[in-house]
C-alpha cells in the first residue's frame, strides 16, 4: 500500500470536466492523492491551446478521447503532495507539466494526457481511459513522475534587477509549446550555423519551431504564404529570412536554392492545410544529405519527389513529440536566457481567465491561434 506526503490539501476540487463530447462542465469533484510514480500539483497556470474547441466536440481527426476526463495539456504550478518513490521533487517546488505520456512497461504505448490517443492503440486507450485521463483544466492534478520537471523559480520570475529574468506564470506555460519542435529539430541533429527550413511558420508551434532553431544557432528560413504574419516571426528571431510560397513548386524551389545550400527542414503542417505543395518544394530544395523531419498533422498523404530523394540521400524522418532529455534541454535553453519568453519574445498574451471562464478561454484561444499569441486559464 502507497503513501503519501502532501501539504494541506482540500478534500475537493474544482476542475473543468468533459463527462460527454460537446458538454464541459464545471464540476466539484475529489482532490486526487499521490501514489506510486506520480505527484499531485497544485495548477497555477494553463495554456488553452487552439485546438481545445475542437477536441471538446470530437472533431481532431483520429483522436480519441477519454470520457469522463479533465481537459489541459500544458500548465506550470507547485508540487502540492509526493508519492512514496519521490526522490527529488519537493513539496511546494515549482514545476511545468507536459503532456507525452509513454507507458513504464512499454514505451511504444503513447498518450497525450489530457488530451486523448491518436489512432487505434487499444493500450494507449486503455491507459488514457483507465489511468491518465485527467489533465490539467483544474485546480489540482495527479502528474506522472515522468512528465513533472522542476524549474528555477528564483531565475524565471525573479527581477531582471536581481538577476532574474522576469517572466510571469503564463509566460512560463509556453515551455512546452517549445519542446515539441526541439525534439523534432534533435531528432534531426540540427546543429548550430545550419540552415535549416520552417514550414509553415506562422502558426502557434510552427512559429516556436522557429524561436527554437534560431536559440539553438540555427539560420531559419520561414515559410508560409501569410508575409505580413511572417514578417512579424522574422522581426521577432534572429537571423531569420521570411519566404512567401506562391504555390507553383518549381517557382518555390528555385527561391528557396537561393537561399542555400539548405541543411534541413522541419514541418509542422495543420491538418487545414491538407494538399499544400510546401512540403514537396522544401524537400526539394534540400542539399545533398538533407534530413527532413515531419511532425505535422494533415490526414492525407503527401507527394514525395522519390528519385531526388535517392539521388540527394536524403533522410526523411517522422517524428512524434519528443524524448524526456528533450524536455530538460529545452528547460536549459529557457533558464540560460538564450531562449526567450514572453514580451522579450514578442510573445502576445491574448487572454487571462479563471476557470469559470473557461467558455471565453476556448473561443479566445480558437481564435488566436498565430505567431506567439498565448491563451491562458488560471484554475
Amino acid at each position: 500500500m502507497s503513501s503519501s506526503s502532501s501539504s494541506s490539501l482540500p478534500p475537493t476540487m474544482r476542475a473543468l470536466q468533459l463527462e460527454v463530447m460537446g458538454q464541459p462542465q464545471i464540476k466539484t469533484l475529489p482532490t486526487p492523492t499521490a501514489v506510486d510514480g506520480s505527484v499531485v500539483v497544485k495548477v497555477l497556470a494553463t495554456s488553452v491551446e487552439p485546438a481545445y474547441k475542437h477536441i471538446f466536440d470530437g472533431k481532431v481527426p483520429f483522436l480519441h478521447v477519454p470520457t469522463p476526463s479533465i481537459p489541459g495539456t500544458r500548465a506550470v504550478g507547485r508540487v502540492a503532495a509526493i508519492g512514496p518513490d519521490t526522490t527529488s521533487l519537493e513539496l511546494g517546488q515549482l514545476v511545468v507539466l507536459e503532456p507525452f505520456v509513454r507507458a513504464r512497461d512499454d514505451p511504444d504505448v503513447q498518450i497525450l494526457w489530457g488530451a486523448g490517443v491518436f489512432g487505434d492503440y487499444p493500450k494507449a486507450k486503455k491507459l488514457a481511459d483507465e489511468v491518465w485521463h485527467d489533465g490539467m483544466m483544474a485546480e489540482y492534478v495527479r502528474a506522472p513522475l515522468e512528465n513533472c520537471y522542476a524549474l528555477n523559480e528564483k531565475l524565471l520570475l525573479g527581477s531582471p534587477a536581481d538577476g532574474g529574468l522576469g517572466y510571469s506564470m503564463g509566460d512560463l506555460t509556453y515551455i512546452a509549446r517549445h519542446v515539441v519542435a526541439y525534439g523534432g529539430f534533435r531528432g534531426i541533429d540540427l546543429k548550430a550555423g545550419e540552415t535549416v527550413i520552417v514550414a509553415p511558420a506562422t502558426g502557434a508551434y510552427s512559429s516556436a519551431a522557429v524561436e527554437v532553431a534560431s536559440a539553438m544557432g540555427a539560420r531559419v528560413i520561414a515559410v508560409s504564404r501569410n508575409l505580413p504574419l511572417l514578417q512579424k516571426v522574422a522581426a521577432a528571431n534572429q537571423r531569420v529570412t521570411p519566404v512567401q510560397m506562391t504555390g507553383n513548386v518549381m517557382e518555390d524551389v528555385a527561391t528557396l536554392k537561393k537561399l542555400g545550400p539548405i541543411d534541413a527542414f522541419l514541418d509542422i503542417t495543420p491538418a487545414v492545410a491538407n494538399g499544400s505543395s510546401h512540403i514537396r518544394s522544401c524537400l526539394m530544395a534540400l542539399k545533398n544529405y538533407g534530413r527532413a523531419s515531419l511532425m505535422g498533422v494533415p490526414t492525407n498523404d503527401i507527394d514525395i519527389p522519390y528519385v531526388m530523394a535517392v539521388l540527394n540521400n536524403l533522410t526523411i524522418r517522422g517524428q512524434y513529440m519528443y524524448e524526456r532529455e528533450d524536455v530538460r534541454g529545452l528547460i536549459k535553453l529557457v533558464e540560460s536566457g538564450v531562449l526567450k519568453l514572453g514580451k522579450s519574445a514578442g510573445h502576445e498574451l491574448v487572454g487571462e481567465f479563471s476557470l469559470d471562464e473557461w467558455e471565453k478561454a476556448i473561443e479566445t484561444a480558437a481564435s488566436s491561434g498565430g505567431p506567439g499569441q498565448l491563451t491562458v486559464l488560471y484554475p
